[in-house]
């Protein structure tokens, strides 16, 4: 477990957007992402009959169709014990296989760091 104090402060901010959305919106997961200029992107879940994405993957969807051409950091707030090879795909293809993934529980505190390589 990290200390969430211990985090930077712009990855903290995006650990608590994130656990944020999953409130919000009373969904399973909310991710947040940070782009090359510093703009934040959140989302939760999104499970439509027709269309199902986890909520890092909308969150990467969004910074894409914003203009982002990087992502310097993602987080995801789940009661998952990893994060699936899928969300940090869709980190890797925008951020790169270095770009790190924070996964949190619901109460904030980030469970592990991984990259999306």
């Amino acid at each position: 477990m990290t200390d969430s104090s211990a985090l930077d402060p712009e990855d903290r901010k995006i650990v608590t957007l994130a656990r944020s959305a999953r409130a919000r919106n009373g969904v399973p997961e909310g991710a947040a992402v940070r782009d090359e200029t510093g703009r934040t992107y959140v989302a939760g879940t999104v499970d439509l009959p027709s269309l199902r994405l986890s909520a890092l993957r909308t969150a990467v969807a969004m910074a894409v169709a914003s203009g982002a051409t990087s992502l310097e950091a993602a987080a995801v707030v789940s009661g998952a014990e990893a994060v699936a090879e899928e969300d940090r795909a869709a980190v890797r293809d925008l951020g790169g296989a270095g770009t790190p993934v924070l996964l949190a529980g619901a109460d904030g505190v980030v469970r592990v760091t991984v990259t999306a390589g």
